[in-house]
């Protein structure tokens, strides 16, 4: 398999998906803004969500891919197969009854993840309303995560790469067309995420038949694997998902701000995940199932090198992507966002949190690709004590930053901390030897360096006045915008090329 093609691949596809999650959020920015109802959906879109990366895209993914890989390496695929079906059924019934349960215990959990929307009646029972209706996603999006894990270990990266798009496509389409039937019409967003998760599970199903891997009902308490998926995603709910974690206490502390707090994170996060799902998500999608596979060929060396080259990706296009959307942030979020109800106060407030995360993003992306060098061998406790190190310092940060910097303080601890846990994994991953730097990392790094400088001097002259960004139609801005990024782009690699980077040297197979 080339690597580079697998990964091109699902980073255009998960681009189509980014792109619709800006028109996603564009819409719903225009149609409801940024106050009650949006901070009252977001809160209640963000606790399914959270369980998702946790459990779903998190831990479940980390420890089911790489022994999914060993079985399918030294027990063929008929032995694969049986596992996946033993740990599908045990996953469904598992969810259907957290699903039930959280339905059940939804104005108890909304007291615990926002107590400040106690203050305002209205405001906690529409939350607690649209957080029955979307629970039930993390039951879709879980299978969701099970078949795609699949489907990525047989090398097959398009479906799972395209599939979050039609969430988007529900969102977009509820909020356009559907949204007067609701009331209150903001409802109409909970349902989408319901709808959302039925269409992606529908879509799996026939690629997993194509490849002989659609799971029957096979329940079996006692399967060693089932057993060990189980046991490695425990102590993985903390050691993958730790900025998951702090984005919900996060939520928390913005429950005290002032209204809007919550959108004006959320809406800066969403930018934020665009280069985290391109290029991290992207890398460790693929690099997991390879990595598990040489781990299981017991070959170190091409374990090492392949860490070395999804670092060597990451910086060359994690660093720039981090210093565009610092000086670019406000062109960002008024192109974007800044429509109807969403006023320019709102695009004040959300580029001092773009900025903020924007100090993360390397580091962030980093974690995607240093993690699965310890889940591919199946070792939980490093990046557990790593995870728990970094939260606690993460929460250090929030209490010393939230009063100066109100909800962007919020946003750099995140980012902070981040940086903190891709630093201890890096450390480990030397330490233990697992990854050996290849030669030529300082010139590398020099190169990717003067790079960046040298398109950040170009951003910062080619982007004009703030005033006309806030003033300009939306067509002007989009235009404007698109020609920046793509000069911005354009001398970028322009000046790796120069310094003698070339596509080729990326290339690498399995």
């Amino acid at each position: 398999m080339n690597l580079l093609k697998a990964l091109a691949t699902v980073s255009s596809l998960t681009l189509v998906s980014r792109v619709l999650g800006f028109v996603r959020d564009a819409v719903i920015a225009r149609v409801f803004g940024a106050g009650l109802a949006t901070d009252a959906f977001f809160v209640a879109f963000r606790i399914p969500n959270l369980l998702r990366r946790l459990f779903a895209e998190g831990a479940f993914s980390q420890a089911f891919v790489p022994i999914l890989s060993e079985y399918r390496t030294l027990q063929g695929e008929a032995g694969a197969k049986i596992l996946v079906e033993r740990t599908a059924t045990l996953l469904a019934l598992a969810l259907l009854a957290v699903s039930a349960l959280g339905m059940a215990l939804a104005p108890l959990i909304i007291y615990v993840s926002a107590p400040g929307f106690a203050a305002q009646p209205a405001k906690f029972d529409i939350t607690v309303a649209m957080l029955r209706v979307t629970f039930p996603y993390i039951l879709f999006i879980s299978l969701v995560s099970l078949a795609g894990g699949v489907l990525n270990t047989w090398s097959r990266f398009a479906i799972p790469a395209f599939t979050p798009t039609l969430l988007n496509v529900a969102f977009i389409g509820g909020a356009l067309l559907a949204a007067p039937y609701f009331d209150p019409p903001v409802m109409v967003l909970a349902w989408s995420v319901f709808a959302g998760g039925v269409l992606q599970l529908a879509l799996q199903l026939p690629a997993l038949a194509g490849i002989g891997m659609l799971p029957l009902p096979r329940l079996s308490w006692r399967d060693p694997g089932v057993r060990r998926i189980l046991l490695l995603m425990g102590p993985a709910v903390i050691g993958v998902s730790v900025s998951q974690i702090s984005l919900i206490i996060n939520t928390i502390f913005a429950s005290f701000l002032v209204d809007g707090s919550v959108s004006w994170l959320y809406y800066a996060d969403r930018l934020m995940e665009f280069p985290t799902g391109l290029l991290g998500v992207a890398l460790g999608t693929v690099l997991l199932p390879s990595l598990s596979k040489v781990h299981a060929e017991s070959d170190r060396q091409r374990y090492s090198m392949l860490l070395d080259w999804g670092l060597r990706l990451t910086l060359i296009l994690a660093l720039p992507a981090a210093a565009a959307l610092a000086v670019l942030a406000l062109p960002l979020v008024s192109t974007l966002f800044h429509y109807g109800e969403f006023g320019d106060h709102d695009v004040w407030m959300t580029r001092r949190a773009l900025v903020a995360y924007s100090a993360g993003l390397l580091g962030l992306i980093l974690v995607k690709v240093l993690a699965p060098g310890f889940y591919a061998r199946q070792n939980i406790r490093t990046p557990v004590r790593i995870a728990i190190v970094t939260l606690l310092a993460t929460q250090a940060l929030n209490a010393m930053l939230i009063v100066p910097l109100k909800h962007a303080g919020l946003a750099l601890s995140i980012g902070l901390g981040a940086c903190l846990n891709a630093g201890l994994l890096y450390r480990q991953l030397r330490r233990h030897g697992i990854y050996l730097p290849q030669p030529g990392w300082r010139a590398f790094s020099s190169k990717v360096l003067v790079s960046t400088a040298a398109m950040v001097a170009v951003l910062w002259a080619a982007m004009g006045s703030d005033a006309w960004w806030l003033g300009a139609s939306g067509a002007l801005r989009a235009l404007a915008l698109s020609g920046t990024v793509a000069l911005g782009a354009l001398v970028y690699f322009a000046c790796l090329w120069l310094l003698g980077l070339r596509p080729a040297q990326f290339l690498r197979t399995t």
